[in-house]
């Protein structure tokens, strides 16, 4: 695991949206804008069991995560890793993340809904700044 510099650290910890590219089926990338959190040096997004990342990190976990400060977005940083998926089983990592981005929680998980927190392990760590 690579240890995150304090300025990335607060680029994670902000509420900055994130976008996480997976690699699908015959390589081709797929991307999607999510919220995050940070745990140490890990950084954790939630999904739904079904949705294409999920499929794709579960088959290739390779993972990119790229996120920019919405107060100067030329400072940004790619975090390239691994990915751990794993059931949330209490669905609390919504909870935390919109309490985070929106000061409230979530709307009421569907009936059967199977929320997925994925752990991503940095590996590589691209800073861009002005």
């Amino acid at each position: 695991m690579t240890t995150l510099s304090d300025p990335v650290r607060r680029l994670l910890d902000g509420k900055n949206f994130a976008t996480v590219a997976t690699l699908g089926p015959g390589g081709s990338p797929q991307a999607s804008v999510v919220w995050v959190k940070r745990d140490g040096d890990a950084i954790l997004f939630s999904s739904t069991a079904g949705r294409q990342k999920v499929r794709n990190l579960t088959e290739d976990p390779r993972v990119s995560v790229s996120i920019f400060d919405l107060a100067n977005p030329y400072d940004s940083v790619e975090i390239r890793g691994t990915a751990d998926l794993a059931v949330d089983e209490h669905k609390s990592l919504p909870h935390e993340l919109s309490h985070k981005y929106l000061g409230e929680d979530p709307p009421k998980a569907e009936p059967g809904e199977v929320r997925i927190m994925v752990r991503v392990t940095p590996e590589k760590v691209i800073r861009f700044t002005p």
